[in-house]
């Protein structure tokens, strides 16, 4: 085998083992605000992973990640309710997408990070409000939680930014910190 071929197959293993990690992680995140619903819904300790998988695996992988989580989540503990595994299996596969691609195609500084990491999840929220609401609008689930009946711009604005905001702040000390902790250890080739 080539160097370059070793080299590909070592990165393809990395990235394939960083993405294990990271959905191992969106099942046990939650578990440390799961007494507490609000407080969970508040932090988005499932978003972390995906968010964090998207810069170490690159977007594909991400991608999957995001998809799969909350579904596999759902299966497995029961939670989060149906209606928002959907919801959030789009949002995190935005996260996964958008903060892969740009961290992938803009400059490695911490500037650019930040960029991809908001980038991703205005887009991200932007694309549950869409998903929500199309869910709020079909048949699919007559039991919508308390007040996603109507859901309309006011919820969108209260669900994805005013009640989450624990969580935005969360999201944007801690992802580039580790980022920037994996790239010092050599863990991120730039």
């Amino acid at each position: 085998m080539s160097e370059k071929t070793l080299a590909k197959n070592s990165k393809a293993i990395q990235d394939l083992t960083v993405s294990g990690v990271c959905l191992a992680l969106c099942m046990l995140l939650p578990l440390l605000t799961g007494q507490i619903p609000q407080i969970g819904a508040a932090l988005s300790p499932m978003h972390i992973p995906v968010l964090l998988c998207g810069f170490l695996a690159g977007p594909a992988n991400a991608v999957i990640i995001g998809l799969v989580a909350p579904l596999l989540r759902l299966m497995i503990v029961g939670m989060p309710m149906p209606f928002m595994a959907i919801a959030m299996s789009f949002e995190m596969a935005v996260y996964g997408l958008v903060s892969g691609m740009m961290y992938k195609l803009l400059p490695k500084n911490l500037v650019y990070i930040y960029v991809s990491l908001v980038a991703a999840m205005l887009l991200g929220r932007i694309v549950w409000g869409i998903v929500t609401l199309q869910l709020s609008l079909s048949t699919l689930f007559p039991m919508l939680p308390f007040g996603w009946e109507q859901f309309g711009w006011e919820e969108f604005v209260s669900g994805a930014f005013i009640s989450a905001v624990p969580g935005i702040i969360l999201h944007i000390v801690l992802i580039p910190a580790v980022v920037i902790a994996l790239k010092k250890a050599k863990f991120i080739v730039s």
